[in-house]
């Protein structure tokens, strides 16, 4: 059957039309903007802010600071588990992976921190030969089983329930007696404000500790996740050498990224 779209004499959708399609947007991105959506409905800023603050109140969206959330989103405090981050933005996250494939040499001693992104570069390391893997994540570590070539040490600690991934002093402590060359960071958000947040304190912990003992930080973040905040910091902007993140970045952010001096990399669409 035909779709009709309603739209005025100037080709504008209707509000109800338009609405409707905000929230399809929001469904597959989770995050959208003001500026984006202005450009998508060729209407005002005041008419888009006015249709997302009525959505918010049928709670169908969260307003954020220049844009609108899925509700599907965590707030602040809480973190989806492993099984419901899976099913996200896959096409990003193994775009990324293989970029960040590109800054791992043969003989490298790397740390993936804990994460769906990371499971995605682990699944590419075979390629490389002698390298040495710390993780405190159990799903990356089994990725590694029967692979030759790759030496995992797999950091003990407290075991985050539906995280799969360890945490704790025990795990800190052994931490802090490596050197390693390079760390993979995923998080949860990232602004140019905060850098990178979470909303697990331990979390936090961990993933400042295993920065703080690499010579290089390299940030996997799909696009979905800049412009928004967490509950801990654990990386400032100043202490990331790469930020690797998904063409669907938009211009405006992409451009002031740049200007913060961090080496920002692109993943095309794989």
């Amino acid at each position: 059957m035909m779709a009709i779209v309603l739209s005025d004499n100037n080709g504008h959708l209707f509000a109800d039309e338009r609405k409707d399609r905000i929230l399809q947007l929001i469904e597959t991105r989770d995050k959208i903007s003001v500026p984006e959506l202005v450009r998508q409905f060729n209407v005002s800023p005041a008419t888009i802010r006015n249709d997302l603050r009525e959505l918010e109140q049928l709670g169908l969206l969260r307003r954020i600071h220049g844009g609108a959330l899925s509700m599907d989103v965590p707030t602040v405090g809480f973190e989806k588990g492993n099984e419901m981050k899976n099913q996200k933005f896959l096409n990003q996250k193994h775009s990324i992976a293989k970029k960040a494939m590109e800054f791992i040499e043969d003989g490298d001693v790397i740390v993936l921190d804990a994460g769906t992104t990371s499971i995605e570069l682990a699944r590419l390391i075979h390629k490389r030969s002698n390298i040495t893997v710390v993780v405190n994540d159990l799903d990356i570590a089994e990725c590694f089983e029967g692979v030759d070539g790759i030496q995992v040490l797999v950091i003990g600690g407290i075991v985050r329930k539906k995280f799969h991934c360890t945490v704790g002093p025990f795990a800190t402590k052994i931490l802090n007696e490596l050197i390693v060359d390079k760390v993979f960071l995923s998080t949860n958000s990232f602004s140019l404000e905060k850098g990178c947040t979470t909303p697990d304190v331990s979390q936090a912990e961990i993933k400042h500790t295993m920065a703080k003992i690499a010579s290089k930080v390299i940030v996997l973040c799909d696009s979905s996740k800049i412009g928004a905040n967490s509950f801990v910091q654990f990386v400032p902007i100043t202490e990331i050498d790469v930020l690797i993140t998904d063409h669907h970045i938009e211009e405006h952010i992409l451009q002031k990224l740049e200007e913060s001096g961090i080496e920002i990399i692109v993943a095309k669409g794989s």
